[in-house]
């Protein structure tokens, strides 16, 4: 209670002192009152002020008003009330004063824009901005106070940004509630009295020959100006085509008279219109042409409507919108609402016979046509504009200050030839690349050969450290066929780059790969103790590279022919790839294309083995997961088959057509760690 009475005793303060203030327009004396109080508290109590304040000054006129709101917005820009206060107090006094006076105040808040368009009151005041708008446009008439609804809605088009999505059609909906009622009452009363009053003698020339029928189908075309979207069905274009010939042709049988001879019917209109609406008509009274923003859809006005040179042109500019929304490309229309070639034709014809007749309505009629034409142009760009996504227009930057002749002499620095600065490089033996970067990176070492036998390029382990260390296969001791076919094969290609007897003529016959490797490997390690005992006494290390194999080691090496070595590897090859011994006397196409048939061989699964293991593999993920898939792609296998089986088996016939080291064996190595038992035994048993 404390605290409520202690803001009612500040803000009657603080409404006092901005009496004083507003009366002296000293906003000083504002200011210096709140400093000592907390911003927080001096905020609230100030804007409950302002707003007491203006309750008393309801009374007074417009200008007082304009002022208060002004020493509002200055507070603001002081910190003394909330940005939102200066809004807030326009909507208090548009909702306490008539239509009116709201008119002739609203012309501040139009000459204000750039104000609320300020950093400071933009963010804060556009919702409060927009709130007030809708609530004076609920308040206005569409029919009467068009002018006033017009400006309201243009003040907000300078107000808020083109990208603004409250203000845009983003998706092209159409107001379906826009519905034009008529007497389309087909009773035989209504029927009868129209075709009573309204068809006249057939010889009078100046008169419009209207039966019942063009009343309706001349009403009927709202419907489609309304919802266009009603032309891309079948019947309904149907529909259009004649309702449209019917009127067009109307239109093009009378022609309107000048302005001089039609100032009878117009005060005939006007006077007909004021019984219908129950509207007192002022404008009757002046010379000034009257503007009916809403159609009149009774029976007896259509003679005097088609007449009148005004409401022929909004029916006329009507079809043209039409048929621009209908030949256009729109981003949210249906694949299926195209036109077809014959009613593109159409379309094309009709609105060549509109111009026409827009440019025969007086007054100035070919002027309208073109100003209309022009405005349909500036309305596809708008449309491209949306199918873009609507994206947000950017300032132009301003023009660079023209700087004078000699001071572009002096800023611009000349350019030197390209040739010169080649020439430069080739004297100190470097290459230009064109950019520093490359410059830089390609002479770190001009020769390329000799960048690329540097040490930091050289991946290759040394024959020595591999075959008697052991390298990946394996201990130092191992034999050749305990380290397995990878180790094989990377020992051969090491071999064939580092050893002097590799590449030997022989007459022996090849022997057993596991065999060759360990000669190999025993023939390296005596090298290596020679080169060490050697360099321990200070002797030179010596490689003989015509070492032969000696005459033991040729008697142990079996003499067995090709088929018994393709066999035997087949037998004991493992995962990996493994290549025969290449030898002087058996090189060839032949030879390759038999060492490539024992690799497929040991390599591949066959179909039977496939079925067999793929019905045994229960847990198939766990396996999948083993051989490197991915989340993803083991998902993929679920999806794309209905049984366990079945994805197991078309895992595993992608495993072994894309990995390099699939085979059968491999494959038994993997699912004997996973404890695979019977998808184990399923393979090896139908080997």
């Amino acid at each position: 209670m404390s605290d409520k009475l202690g803001f009612e005793d500040l803000r009657n303060k603080y409404k006092d002192v901005l009496s004083k203030a507003f009366t002296t327009n000293n906003i000083d004396l504002l200011d210096s009152f709140t400093k000592n109080t907390n911003e927080t508290d001096r905020k609230a109590a100030m804007d409950q002020a302002f707003r007491d304040k203006l309750l008393e000054l309801l009374i007074e006129d417009p200008d007082t008003l304009e002022n208060f709101v002004s020493f509002c917005i200055e507070s603001c820009r002081r910190q003394m009330v909330t940005p939102t206060m200066p809004v807030v107090l326009l909507g208090d006094i548009f909702d306490a004063l008539t239509l009116n006076k709201c008119e002739k105040l609203f012309s501040y808040v139009e000459n204000g824009v750039n104000i609320w368009k300020e950093e400071l009151f933009f963010v804060a005041c556009k919702n409060n901005l927009l709130r007030m708008c809708n609530d004076l446009l609920r308040r206005l008439s569409r029919s009467q106070n068009t002018v006033f609804c017009g400006r309201i809605l243009l003040f907000l088009a300078k107000f808020f940004p083109f990208s603004e999505r409250s203000g845009l059609n983003i998706v092209s909906e159409f107001n379906l509630e826009n519905v034009t009622e008529f007497g389309g009452d087909n009773s035989s009363t209504l029927k009868d009295a129209l075709d009573e009053e309204m068809v006249i003698d057939n010889n009078d020339k100046n008169k419009l020959n209207i039966d019942y029928n063009l009343y309706c189908r001349f009403w009927s075309l709202q419907d489609f100006f309304r919802n266009p979207n009603n032309c891309y069905n079948k019947i309904q274009w149907k529909t259009f085509v004649v309702h449209s010939g019917s009127v067009l042709s109307a239109f093009s049988s009378y022609k309107l008279e000048s302005i001089e001879l039609q100032k009878s019917k117009l005060n005939l209109l006007k006077s007909v219109t004021a019984v219908t609406t129950d509207v007192e008509m002022k404008d009757s009274e002046t010379n000034e042409p009257h503007y009916f923003a809403k159609f009149l859809t009774n029976q007896k006005l259509l003679e005097l409507q088609l007449s009148d040179s005004n409401f022929r042109r909004c029916v006329l500019v009507q079809f043209l919108i039409l048929f621009q929304y209908l030949t256009s490309t729109v981003k949210f229309k249906m694949e299926l609402q195209e036109l077809k070639s014959d009613q593109t034709d159409w379309v094309k014809e009709t609105t060549a016979l509109v111009y026409k007749l827009l440019g025969e309505t007086p007054p100035h009629g070919k002027q309208f046509a073109e100003c209309v034409k022009h405005i349909l142009k500036r309305e596809e760009h708008w449309n491209s504009w949306k199918n873009d996504g609507c994206p947000e227009f950017q300032k132009p930057k301003p023009p660079v200050q023209a700087e004078s002749s000699d001071d572009v002499k002096k800023s611009r620095k000349r350019r030197r030839p390209v040739g010169d600065i080649i020439k430069e490089y080739e004297g100190q033996s470097k290459s230009y690349m064109g950019n520093n970067e490359l410059t830089k990176l390609w002479n770190l070492c001009p020769d390329n050969l000799a960048a690329c036998r540097t040490k930091e390029r050289d991946f290759m382990p040394s024959l020595e450290s591999y075959l008697v260390g052991g390298g990946a296969g394996g201990a130092g001791g191992a034999g050749a066929g305990a380290r397995g076919g990878g180790w094989g094969w990377r020992a051969l290609r090491l071999l064939a780059r580092r050893s002097p007897h590799f590449f030997v003529h022989t007459n022996n016959p090849i022997g057993r790969l596991p065999d060759y490797l360990t000669s190999m490997v025993e023939r390296v390690t005596r090298e290596v103790a020679a080169n060490a005992a050697a360099s321990a006494n200070g002797e030179p290390s010596k490689t003989n590279n015509d070492d032969k194999p000696t005459k033991q080691q040729e008697n142990t090496e079996e003499e067995i022919t090709e088929e018994q070595m393709e066999a035997d590897l087949i037998k004991e090859g493992d995962a990996n790839d493994i290549e025969q011994v290449p030898d002087s006397t058996h090189a060839g196409e032949e030879d390759y294309d038999k060492a490539t048939l024992t690799r497929s061989r040991v390599t591949m699964i066959s179909s039977t083995q496939l079925d067999a293991l793929s019905s045994k593999l229960t847990d198939w993920k766990k396996l999948a997961a083993k051989l490197g898939y991915k989340a993803d792609e083991i998902q993929f296998f679920e999806t794309e088959n209905a049984t366990d089986a079945a994805r197991a088996k078309n895992m595993l016939q992608l495993w072994f057509d894309d990995d390099e080291d699939a085979s059968v064996e491999n494959l038994l190595y993997i699912m004997e760690g996973l404890k695979m038992t019977e998808a184990c035994e399923a393979l090896k048993n139908d080997k």
